[in-house]
């Protein structure tokens, strides 16, 4: 009974793996290369296109409103999210057996913190919209005070959801009750997570769905009595549609992953949850890669926004490199009257010699 209460802080993570019987990934070094490198690609894309929304988002005007400010933290949080796929990616194969355990909190706490925030992040939008489709604007009239709180308030919730295994709600203590897919966490934690974040999406769909509904019937009832400002009125469905679509893609690709956890924080046997591990990593990554493709395919202003930013972009490493080939060629042209000055300096040295 002692070994059953004994803490195993000081353990490498293959320990934890020879204890749940995960030894290894079965990666070799040369699928493993092959994973790091097709990685790389997409955690550069998901990195550039989030910045490209945030920047949008902070050099536009015209998205200075809270939906916008909104996005563009969902984008930051797909961001976090890059960052933390290119963490996993090179600590991970034969490297997770050597990780120490308060790297593995640091590797999952990132994962974590990343799909809190982007479920917290539509949260906050969906009470957004909700405000908004009330008194049928456009935009709602939080302001940026408020705006502001609700972003501090996502990450707080976020960061503290990614330490909470760290905290305490993990089996390092008890070896029994530790889970196969990620070795130092709980049965009861991963039962937690996943249950926890399924409700949400429910609840999530079920708002969207009324939202969508009502600004639908709405319209249907403003159009048969207006007629010039009919764009207008149809601008709120708009951009509940991107956040939908948002939303919808963020169900698709995390929901599986969400059940495969719940199913082994459940202890089933049968279910064979090690061998979904890489898709369904595979399908959280797409996630991230969809999310900016949504916004500018759906908002036409976002993508023509994503077009200046482009050209200023190329402009300025044209002028960089035009400013370098001015200054190569000015010394170049320098460079003779140099040289006539140290030989007229070679000469007077010259004559003076010849006088004394």
């Amino acid at each position: 009974m002692a070994n059953d209460t004994t803490c195993h802080y000081d353990k490498p993570m293959g320990f934890f793996y020879n204890n749940s019987n995960h030894r290894s990934d079965g990666w070799n070094s040369t699928n493993l290369i092959i994973v790091q490198c097709f990685g790389s690609v997409f955690c550069s894309f998901i990195l550039f296109s989030n910045g490209m929304v945030i920047a949008a988002v902070i050099t536009n005007k015209r998205f200075h409103y809270p939906f916008y400010y909104l996005l563009a933290n969902l984008a930051a949080s797909d961001f976090l999210a890059g960052v933390a796929y290119v963490y996993l990616m090179f600590n991970t194969g034969g490297v997770s057996q050597h990780l120490t355990v308060q790297m593995y909190f640091f590797r999952q706490g990132l994962l974590d913190a990343s799909l809190s925030a982007s479920l917290t992040n539509l949260l906050v939008i969906a009470l957004e919209r909700y405000i908004s489709v009330m008194n049928f604007k456009v935009h709602s009239n939080l302001t940026k005070r408020r705006v502001t709180f609700l972003i501090v308030l996502v990450w707080a919730i976020s960061i503290f959801m990614g330490t909470v295994p760290s905290l305490g709600w993990n089996c390092i203590c008890d070896l029994k009750q530790c889970s196969k897919l990620a070795p130092i966490f709980s049965r009861s934690y991963l039962v937690f997570w996943s249950v926890s974040n399924l409700v949400l999406f429910l609840v999530m769909m079920s708002i969207y769905v009324r939202i969508y509904t009502y600004v639908k019937r709405k319209t249907s009832v403003l159009s048969s009595h207006t007629s010039g400002s009919i764009n207008r009125k149809r601008a709120p469905i708009k951009l509940i549609k991107t956040v939908m679509t948002v939303l919808g893609a963020f169900v698709i690709c995390w929901t599986p992953g969400l059940v495969v956890l719940l199913l082994d924080g459940l202890n089933c046997k049968q279910c064979k949850v090690m061998g979904f591990k890489r898709w369904l990593l595979l399908l959280a990554v797409l996630n991230s890669v969809m999310n900016p493709i949504i916004y500018s395919y759906k908002d036409e202003e976002m993508w023509l926004t994503f077009r200046n930013l482009l050209r200023c972009i190329y402009s300025g490493t044209r002028r960089q490199r035009s400013s370098k080939a001015n200054t190569r060629a000015l010394s170049s042209s320098q460079e003779p009257g140099t040289s006539l000055r140290t030989s007229d300096d070679n000469k007077d040295s010259v004559q003076e010699m010849i006088k004394e």
